[in-house]
């Protein structure tokens, strides 16, 4: 389980084609610290450590991993959202992310609003009822309020904080970026729905 705070900006090493995709992602942490087999969310996906090095860690994802997130897209040089995993002292910063990603979105439009950005983002056909206004989300890993929502496409406003410290500096209109639904709407979509 996770927060959407994201404490590091890797890049991916090496991608590898085997019985799963093999991606390597260079980082910050101690990787000293992190054990094989432990879980970090690379850019919203939960994904297993399989092998590490000196300043980097390597993870095998999943033909169901690439189908619904942007992982297959990605190649050497791209810069990755991480988070290691809550542990039960930590505070609570963000919202429950459980790092299972639901879908794509694309972002829209990205105008400057004071010091901060907002960005509008089509959401994924199906999704769009998991989203409210003043609700949370996670998009590529990081924690967010939903300032607007209007049929299939959704705002948030993002602080010139967490734009330097993620990768959404960069984005840009066009861009596609794994969104996770909050946990709780999930439920008490199924409860409403009967099931």
């Amino acid at each position: 389980m996770f927060t959407g705070i994201i404490t590091d900006v890797g890049e991916v090493r090496s991608v590898e084609e085997r019985g799963d995709r093999r991606i390597s992602i260079t980082t910050a942490y101690g990787v000293e610290e992190i054990a094989i087999g432990a879980s970090i969310a690379c850019s919203g996906a939960c994904l297993t450590v399989v092998d590490k090095g000196r300043d980097w860690f390597a993870v095998d994802v999943s033909a169901e991993t690439l189908r619904c997130a942007t992982l297959g897209a990605w190649g050497v040089g791209t810069r990755v959202n991480l988070e290691r995993p809550l542990k039960l002292r930590d505070e609570l910063g963000g919202h429950i992310v459980l790092g299972h990603v639901d879908g794509v979105a694309r972002i829209v439009r990205r105008e400057p609003q004071g010091d901060s950005a907002r960005f509008a983002c089509a959401a994924p056909e199906g999704l769009e009822r998991f989203l409210a206004a003043k609700g949370s989300v996670a998009l590529n890993g990081v924690s967010l309020t939903l300032n607007r929502v209007a049929g299939g496409e959704f705002e948030v406003n993002i602080i010139s904080h967490t734009l330097s410290c993620t990768t959404f500096g960069a984005a840009q209109p066009g861009d596609r970026v794994n969104l996770e639904v909050d946990v709780i709407a999930r439920y008490v979509a199924r409860l409403h729905n009967g099931g």
